[in-house]
C-alpha cells in the first residue's frame, strides 16, 4: 500500500474559544477571520488527490479550523470524503458533538476526532473557556459510543509542565483512545513559557514511566515529539539500523516529508506552526509547491546548526517549528534538545 500523505486543512478560522495559545487568535491580533467556499474546497481536494496520484502516496485529511463544525458546508465535505473513501480525522471542539452529531459522523467514516487537554481542569480552563475540561471528557465517551476513536492532544508549555503525568491518569481513566502532546511554539515575542532542556527530559522521563505503567490499559501512547527518539535513543530502546543510505530521512519531523496545511484562504504552508507560506492550494498545483524551491528550504538538513552534527539528523531533527518560535530560525538548535554536541 501507498505511503500517506498528510494534509492539514483548515477550512475556518472561526472558533467557539480563543485559547491563548492558539495560532490565529494569539496576541489579540484582530486579523479577519476566513471561512473557505465549498467550490473552493472542491477544487483543495482534486488538486490534493492529483498530488497523491503523481507522488503514489494515500491522502491523508486533519480537519481542522477554527472549530471545522461550525462550517456551513462541514457535512458537505465529510460525505465527498466518505463517497471517494478518503482517510481523515477531524481535530476540533468538544461543545457541539451530540450523540446524534457523533453518529453522523461514524456513519460518514470519521476515524478519529482528536479533543484537547491542556492541563487538569483549572489549567486547561485557563487556556480555553470556563467548563471545557468537563465537557472534553464527557464528550469522549459521546463519541466512543457512535464508534469514533476519541484520542487527546495537548500541548505542553511552563504552565503545565508540572501536571502532565497526572494528566495521563485522567485520560487513561476515561479511556481515550489515544494520547499525544506537542510544545507549545512562542508567537510574537512571548517567550516567558519557555522550558528548559534538563526539565523537558525530566518530564519524558515521568511520562515514559506512566506509559509503561499504564501498556496494558486501551489508551495508545503516540509519541509525537520527535525528542523522543533522543530520549529512547539514550536509553538504548532506539538503535539506528544498520546499512542505511546516508542521505535518506527516515523519520522525524515530517516537515518537507510528507506533510501541507492549508488554510482556510487557500494558502499552503509547509508547516503552520511557524510562517512557512510556501503557495496557494486554489492557484497552484499542490504537486508542482511540494516539489519546488521553496518547500527544498525545509529540506536543506545540512543546515540545521545542531542536529546536522548529530548522528539522529535522519531519525529526529527535534521540532524546527519551535526553534523558529524562538529564534525567527528553523535551523537554531531545537531549545528544549538535551544532547551536548562536541
Amino acid at each position: 500500500m501507498a505511503d500517506y500523505f498528510a494534509f492539514q486543512w483548515h477550512i475556518l478560522d472561526d472558533c467557539d474559544q480563543r485559547c491563548k495559545h492558539c495560532y490565529i487568535f494569539a496576541e489579540d491580533n484582530n486579523k479577519p477571520l476566513h471561512t473557505m467556499k465549498f467550490e473552493d474546497m472542491e477544487k483543495v481536494i482534486n488538486n490534493a488527490l492529483d498530488m497523491c496520484k503523481k507522488t503514489n502516496r494515500k491522502p491523508y485529511f486533519s480537519i481542522t479550523g477554527g472549530d471545522p463544525i461550525l462550517h456551513p458546508n462541514f457535512w458537505d465535505l465529510l460525505e465527498i470524503f466518505h463517497e471517494k473513501n478518503i482517510d481523515y480525522s477531524i481535530m476540533g471542539n468538544p461543545f457541539h458533538l451530540t450523540d446524534e452529531v457523533c453518529k453522523r459522523l461514524a456513519n460518514l467514516s470519521c476515524r478519529q476526532y482528536q479533543l484537547s487537554l491542556d492541563g487538569l481542569r483549572k489549567t486547561h480552563d485557563y487556556f480555553r473557556k470556563p467548563g471545557s475540561f468537563d465537557i472534553t471528557l464527557e464528550k469522549i465517551q459521546t463519541l466512543q459510543n457512535a464508534g469514533v476513536r476519541a484520542s487527546i492532544m495537548t500541548t505542553v508549555s511552563k504552565v503545565n509542565i508540572g501536571e502532565i503525568p497526572h494528566l495521563i491518569d485522567v485520560v487513561v481513566s476515561n479511556h481515550v483512545d489515544l494520547f499525544s502532546f506537542a510544545r507549545y511554539c512562542p508567537t510574537g515575542e512571548e517567550k516567558d513559557s519557555h522550558v528548559a532542556p534538563d526539565e523537558y527530559k525530566q518530564l519524558l522521563e515521568k511520562v515514559w514511566e506512566k506509559y509503561n505503567e499504564y501498556k496494558d490499559s486501551n489508551t495508545y501512547f503516540n509519541l509525537k515529539d520527535h525528542l523522543w527518539t533522543l530520549f529512547l535513543y539514550e536509553k538504548g530502546i532506539f538503535k539506528i539500523p544498520e546499512n542505511l543510505k546516508d542521505d535518506v530521512i527516515y523519520d522525524g519531523c515530517n516537515c518537507g516529508n510528507s506533510h501541507l496545511t492549508i488554510l482556510p484562504t487557500g494558502d499552503v504552508f509547509a508547516c503552520r506552526r511557524m510562517d512557512s507560506k510556501v503557495g496557494n492550494a486554489l492557484t497552484d498545483d499542490l504537486f508542482e509547491i511540494f516539489a519546488g524551491d521553496e518547500m527544498n528550504n525545509y529540506r536543506q538538513f545540512e543546515k540545521f546548526e545542531k542536529c546536522s552534527k548529530c548522528e539522529l539528523l535522519r531519525f529526529c531533527r527535534g521540532c524546527p517549528a519551535v526553534s523558529y518560535g524562538y529564534t525567527n530560525n528553523m535551523y537554531a538548535a531545537d531549545p528544549q534538545c538535551w544532547k551536548v554536541i562536541v
